[in-house]
């Protein structure tokens, strides 16, 4: 009953939402100087000394803001992000515009994007490596429906909102359908790497609060990145020559042959790692030619090429060691490297100066409030009513709030497939920074903060294995006695 009520409701609400909505008609396209238009592809080159000194410029900038945000106990990401939005119009763009036109000339962006665009893939190829399949088995009741509701609860509202936002804020070739799917897939998501990394860093990775939520955010993984890839699918297929029936067939088959093909064959990869005791460059060249041929295998079919890339990640071995070894491989490059040219390339297609004026900044209010109601409410409520404490569920909601980096690129898939205007693109990034920076203090003061005295970790030592002479890996929610978070 919990079930039908907390998910099927709102699965009804938004097909009632999606009807009411299609005899609305959206405003003209209006032109925003200074920014990129949506969907227009970035042709144009640029010579090798401007690439070097903005990929200089952008990891100088992601390191020093990002450096910055862990003084204020926020995750890195964090701090790149928010680098990425301040070298765009934002803010170099309005201070210093020569600067900016000389650092980022239109036709050098056509190198960035693409180097960004590799740096997702492999991203996108990390986060499926490190969703364990695992997880999603034997969690019981409350992960099930708390991680439903999860998104389909933020999934109503967003459908909910793109009603009263569709005559307003898009435009009239944007369908309604595929404007209200978008921005309640945009609602629902959550930054299943970054909450990783949250609950490492917090000890609570193993604890009951840690598992529950970890397993919500990797159900949340699975299904928002399926239904974007309908969504995707829906809005790709309307303007392409390939009927829809070989794009879902020829999907339904690549899923199938990653599965039950290409999966079974990968793991003679893990054997090989355990003979060696290390990575062949023969098996990194074969593990790069499977992300980079199945991300252009859904390139292909109409999807998204990171799709492909994580499914690739998703369908890897997952003996820990393997694990471990293939992302430390990877990581420096693809995290510290590619990843912010795309938290840069994301801020010079966002200007904080499209939302001008008081009704554009209610509408963005508007936006971040029910982005917090859905995902922080749905999930808090559906957790309580499933068992969990009120102090426990407040702080699952709170953690599943997180969006960060995964709704950027949600984000950047809309603007790229023309659902998002630049100035929604505006409004829903800086919802995205919104929810993901009010996490670490949100979870401090509601969760930690009313602890009762007892351990933490008293130093960086006591930290890296453990607290008081008690392993990390005990469950903190079970000792009464905790009081206050040492970092």
């Amino acid at each position: 009953f919990h079930y039908f009520v907390l998910v099927g409701l709102p699965i009804l609400g938004v097909l009632a939402l999606l009807q009411l909505g299609q005899g609305l008609e959206a405003p003209a396209a209006a032109a925003t100087a200074g920014v990129p238009e949506r969907g227009a592809a970035l042709e144009h080159g640029g010579d090798l000394p401007t690439l070097l000194i903005q990929i200089s410029v952008i990891l100088a900038a992601s390191r020093l803001v990002g450096m910055i945000f862990r003084k204020l106990h926020q995750p890195q990401v964090m701090g790149e992000m928010v680098a990425g939005i301040l070298l765009g119009p934002s803010l170099l763009g309005w201070v210093a515009p020569g600067v900016s036109a000389a650092l980022f000339p239109p036709e050098s962006l056509g190198y960035l994007n693409a180097l960004s665009q590799v740096g997702l893939l492999l991203f996108m190829f990390l986060v499926g490596l490190e969703l364990d399949p695992q997880l999603l088995k034997g969690r019981g009741h409350a992960a099930v429906v708390t991680s439903h509701v999860s998104i389909f609860a933020p999934f109503f509202l967003g459908t909910l909102l793109a009603l009263y936002l569709y005559p307003r804020v898009s435009d009239a070739s944007v369908p309604f359908t595929s404007f209200a799917l978008f921005v309640g897939i945009a609602m629902s998501i959550t930054a299943f790497p970054v909450l990783a990394r949250i609950l490492t860093e917090r000890n609570l990775l193993r604890t009951p609060l840690g598992s529950l939520t970890i397993t919500c955010a990797a159900v949340d993984d699975v299904t928002g990145w399926c239904i974007l890839a309908g969504v995707v699918l829906l809005v790709r297929t309307t303007a392409s020559s390939m009927p829809l029936w070989v794009t879902i067939g020829g999907s339904a088959v690549y899923i199938l042959a990653m599965l039950f093909v290409v999966r079974p064959v990968l793991g003679w990869l893990e054997k090989s790692y355990e003979k060696r005791g290390k990575l062949a460059q023969d098996v990194m060249a074969l593990i790069f030619l499977v992300v980079l041929l199945s991300g252009l295998v859904t390139e292909w079919l109409g999807i998204h090429a990171l799709f492909g890339a994580f499914l690739a990640g998703a369908i890897m071995p997952k003996h820990h060691q393997f694990v471990v070894a293939l992302t430390q491989k990877l990581e420096d490059v693809a995290v510290v490297l590619l990843l912010p040219l795309f938290f840069a390339f994301t801020g010079l297609r966002a200007s904080i100066g499209l939302v001008s004026g008081a009704e554009l900044w209610f509408y963005c209010g508007l936006i971040i409030l029910v982005a917090i109601a859905g995902k922080f409410g749905g999930s808090t409520l559906a957790a309580r009513i499933t068992g969990t404490p009120w102090r426990e569920a407040a702080a699952l909601g709170i953690l599943m709030n997180t969006r960060g980096l995964m709704e950027l690129v949600v984000l950047n898939i809309g603007l790229d497939i023309g659902i998002l205007s630049p100035t929604m693109f505006t409004m829903m990034v800086l919802m995205a920074l919104v929810t993901t920076f009010m996490t670490s203090p949100m979870l401090e003061w509601i969760y930690f903060a009313r602890l009762r005295p007892g351990t933490y970790p008293k130093s960086k030592a006591a930290g890296m294995g453990y607290v008081n002479g008690r392993k990390p890996t005990e469950s903190f929610t079970e000792k009464p006695e905790i009081h206050e978070f040492i970092e």
